[in-house]
């Protein structure tokens, strides 16, 4: 974000020289013509071109890359600052009343740079004030203006006074507005880092989890099968239908064991799926309808698309967390609505419960902020928000004005395509 934010002071620099330009034909027009001080136009003109070129430079070198490095917006300054010199130079070096720009100079420095070439910069503006004390071109007083000197130094003065902080404010504000963006940023991006590396872990957990369970399960499995070969079992229809509905229960566990062993990579024999945006939105919803067996589902697929995409079991697990909280707070009605908004997917879940508090609202998305008040709670909604930002997309939520809560997830379909092309 750093190369980003001197990019952007470099085109405020870019401005700034653009109103230098036009400050000194106006001012150098008004002395030679108005006050009849007889300046050098011909190198006055030259300086000014210069300026102009190198402003063109400037904008072609910024459309062109897509950082600035210190360095440059060093040189940037210190040509600003020799340029500055010379034009101070032919008009009467140091006793002229814009000396005083050399502040200005030294201001954007002092808050664009690094220390080392904000001190250098200082330096360098000290040393050219000091050689205009001693080496100038003397300007040609008309009669009439001889009398009239201090006078005219002093109006110069203010002018300089009023110019450099009409400049001042206006820049180190926007440049002050560009550090806060960069800071704000770089916090967002630490921010990030902290939350990717929490999931890292709680998958390491998962994963460690799931292969612990799977030998107890497999144990449970295979009493459970000698189980229903008692006698006394099979003469019992309500046992026997209690062990049958045990062993369906392994058998799922087995599945969600085998389904995060799938999603980390570690799963034997499997090959990726590959099916359409409709198929896999239908396809997750009549799962999730068996597994779950909600009251009443509302669902809504008005995508109809036969885009190809890879069937991703993180995805439907996000999915499902997001279904699976609004069926606990809504168990008599959950709906779900499947729209496509140009090239993405929009999958809106909404329940009839009470709606999130606005202390979850402002920090939705963030872990362990939860008003169930169970240890762990926010954890499905953080890692639902985290999946869905490294697809590329985002997680909104609010409040539904007739009652209930309303979240709605965006996922670009490049991003679930793996970047393949696919037709409608």
């Amino acid at each position: 974000m750093r190369d980003t934010t001197d990019k952007k002071n470099l085109f405020l620099l870019v401005q700034l020289r653009w109103l230098a330009v036009a400050g000194q034909v106006v001012t150098i027009l008004i002395v030679h013509y108005q006050m009849g001080i007889t300046l050098p136009l011909d190198q006055m003109g030259a300086v000014i071109l210069f300026l102009v070129a190198l402003n063109i430079a400037s904008v072609l070198h910024l459309r062109r890359q897509t950082s600035v490095s210190n360095t440059q917006l060093f040189l940037e300054l210190l040509i600003d600052v020799s340029a500055l010199t010379v034009q101070l130079y032919l008009s009467g070096g140091a006793s002229n009343p814009f000396i005083s720009l050399y502040l200005l100079q030294i201001t954007l420095g002092a808050v664009l740079l690094e220390a080392w070439s904000a001190w250098a910069l200082v330096l360098v503006a000290t040393a050219c004030f000091t050689l205009l004390i001693g080496a100038y071109r003397p300007l040609a007083l008309p009669p009439g203006l001889e009398g009239l000197l201090l006078g005219l130094h002093i109006q110069g003065m203010f002018l300089c006074f009023v110019l450099t902080a009409s400049l001042i404010v206006p820049f180190i504000t926007q440049i002050t507005r560009n550090l806060r963006a960069r800071d704000a940023h770089l916090a967002d991006l630490r921010q990030r880092s902290m939350e990717e590396d929490h999931i890292v872990r709680l998958g390491l957990l998962a994963s460690g989890a799931a292969h612990e369970l799977g030998t107890p399960l497999a144990t449970l499995s295979v009493i459970v099968n000698d189980w229903r070969r008692m006698p006394v079992v099979k003469g019992d229809p309500d046992m026997a239908e209690d062990i049958a509905e045990m062993q369906n229960q392994i058998d799922r566990c087995k599945a969600i064991v085998s389904g995060i062993l799938l999603s980390s990579g570690e799963a034997r024999g499997e090959g990726t799926l590959r099916t359409t945006v409709t198929a896999f939105l239908d396809d997750l919803v009549e799962e999730w309808k068996d597994s779950r067996s909600p009251a009443c589902v509302d669902y809504d697929n008005s995508v109809r698309s036969r885009e190809g995409i890879i069937s991703d079991l993180a995805l439907k697990q996000v999915i499902f967390n997001v279904l699976d909280n609004a069926l606990e707070v809504s168990p008599g009605w959950v709906g779900i609505a499947a729209g496509r908004q140009g090239d993405s997917l929009v999958l809106t879940v909404n329940d009839a419960g009470p709606g999130f508090e606005e202390r979850m609202l402002a920090e939705f998305g963030k872990p362990y902020r939860s008003s169930k008040g169970r240890p762990g709670g926010g954890l499905g909604l953080f890692l639902v928000v985290n999946v869905v930002r490294k697809l590329g997309g985002s997680v909104a939520a609010r409040n539904r004005p007739g009652g209930g809560a309303s979240v709605t997830m965006t996922l670009p379909l490049a991003a679930l395509s793996a970047g393949e092309s696919h037709g409608d």
